[in-house]
Parts: C-alpha cells; sequence; structure tokens
C-alpha cells in the first residue's frame, strides 16, 4: 500500500466507518453530497436566472417559511394521511383476493384475466371519469390510490400462494389441520415475502398516483402545493415539493419498508442468512 492509500484509509475511511457505524443514517446520506454540491455550483454560477433555478439556500429558506407558517406540515400530512387510508382499504382488499385467486384453480380462470386488463389500465386514465362520478374532493384521490395499491399486492400474492408447494398442504391436511388452519399457518407465512413485495411495490405506485392526483384534482397536499407554486410562478417551492417527496418516500421505503421485507425473506426461508 503507498503513501496516500495509507493516509486515505487511516485520516479517511476509518472515521467514516466509525461515524456511519454509530450514525447509520449517514451512509444513507452520502450519495446525496455529490448531487448537492453540483446543484448549488450551477446555481452559483448563475447559469440561470435565480428565480429559474434556486440553489439549496433558496429552498432551505422557503422550507422553513413555510414549515413555520404550518402551510408544509399540514399539507404533508393531508398526503400522508390520504396515502394511509387508500393504502389500508388496498391491502385489505388485495390480500384476501390475491389469496382467492391463488388457492382456487376456478377463481384464477374466471379472475386473473380481468385483474390484468384493468392493470393495464393506468389510475390517471380513471380521473376523467371519476371527476364526472364524484368531483374534486377526496373520494376521487382515494380510488385512485386504493386502485394503484391493489393490483401490485393482489398479482404479487397469488405468485405467493401458488409459490407454497403441493406437498406442505397435503402434509398440513394429513396431521389434521383445517382448511382455514392450512391457510393461516401454511399458505400465508410461505406467501408473505412475496405479499410483502407486493406492498411495497404498491405503496410506492400509491404515492406517485397520489402526487399526480393531487396536482390535478387537490385542494391541498405536497401535490397541490407544487401546482400552487406554479400559479404563483415560485420554482424554490415547487423544487421543496420535490425534495420532501423524494426524502420522505426514500425515508419510508429505505428504513422501514425494506428491513421489513428482508426480515420476513429471512425468517421464511427465502434467502440465506449469513
Amino acid at each position: 500500500m503507498n503513501a496516500s492509500a495509507s493516509w486515505w484509509a487511516r485520516h479517511v475511511r476509518a472515521p467514516w466507518t466509525r461515524w456511519t457505524s454509530r450514525w447509520p443514517a449517514l451512509q444513507s446520506l452520502l450519495p446525496f453530497v455529490p448531487l448537492i454540491a453540483l446543484w448549488w455550483a450551477l446555481a452559483a454560477a448563475e447559469l440561470f436566472p435565480r428565480a429559474f433555478f434556486p440553489g439549496p439556500p433558496e429552498v432551505v429558506r422557503a422550507f422553513f417559511s413555510l414549515t413555520y407558517k404550518g402551510i408544509l406540515p399540514a399539507y404533508l400530512g393531508d398526503s400522508v394521511t390520504r396515502l394511509a387510508v387508500g393504502a389500508a382499504v388496498g391491502i385489505a382488499l388485495g390480500i384476501p383476493l390475491g389469496v382467492l385467486v391463488g388457492l382456487s384453480s376456478r377463481a384464477h380462470k374466471a379472475l386473473w384475466p380481468i385483474l390484468l386488463f384493468f392493470q393495464a389500465i393506468g389510475d390517471i386514465a380513471w380521473l376523467p371519469i371519476l371527476l364526472i362520478w364524484f368531483g374534486f374532493g377526496l373520494t376521487t384521490m382515494t380510488f385512485v390510490i386504493v386502485y394503484t395499491v391493489l393490483f401490485p399486492i393482489v398479482l404479487n400474492t397469488v405468485l405467493g400462494v401458488r409459490s407454497v408447494p403441493l406437498e406442505l398442504h397435503r402434509a398440513a391436511r394429513s396431521l389434521g389441520a383445517s382448511p382455514a388452519r392450512v391457510v393461516w399457518e401454511v399458505v400465508l407465512p410461505g406467501a408473505l415475502p412475496n405479499i410483502m413485495t407486493g406492498l411495497r411495490n404498491g405503496l410506492g405506485y400509491g404515492w406517485r398516483a397520489l402526487i399526480a392526483a393531487e396536482i390535478i384534482v387537490g385542494t391541498s397536499g405536497i401535490g397541490f402545493l407544487m401546482f400552487d407554486a406554479r400559479r404563483a410562478g415560485s420554482v424554490v417551492e415547487i423544487l421543496l415539493g420535490m425534495i420532501v417527496l423524494g426524502l420522505l418516500w426514500y425515508i419510508v421505503d429505505a428504513w422501514v419498508l425494506a428491513p421489513i421485507e428482508r426480515a420476513t425473506g429471512q425468517r421464511w426461508g427465502m434467502v440465506q442468512r449469513h
């Protein structure tokens, strides 16, 4: 090892390893440092008017201003609540439907083509008719979220249920388990890793669909904040909304959903432990 590599290992890599082991969040934030530095440099170079391309300091000031006024927390709370309600309904409908289609060959033949048909119709494609039916309101946005969350959960649940070997069904029945216990103690545990994958994907799609719906039909929420900022010509608030959306989902996905998905896979033997 040459002198420069030794210096790097001793004075940069070793301290960084200690810091990230003490505060794991630093490891997640590291990839964003070059991006923010590039953004700061481009804004400082003033290649574009500051009003069209604000830098990080302007976005930070907008964040504190909107937070102090209570606008950003209120809009963010509205968006998260809508996603939670829509996701809860999608889960309540998607998992039982997926189990039914996965276990019953008749249900699979009857419903699988319908599921694929409606999955191909994007959630935004429903907005024109939903606006005619329900108008600009919570019902329209909730339908869009449920519709978006539902199909990844259903399809992944079907995949998980059908991947459980039939020998396990027969073994449980031979030990006296009722059909309900076979579903509860054999099928659902075996399908759980796929269900978690569907839930993770569904929530991600639902988050994007919610923002699109808020932009088009909303009267509050982060999507509405960005659209309202467009009408006012406030690029800094649009950038702030985009950053809030990305950071919030990154935190939820990387620190909540992904660990649960990995733990589920490890618990039910889908991945090897190291």
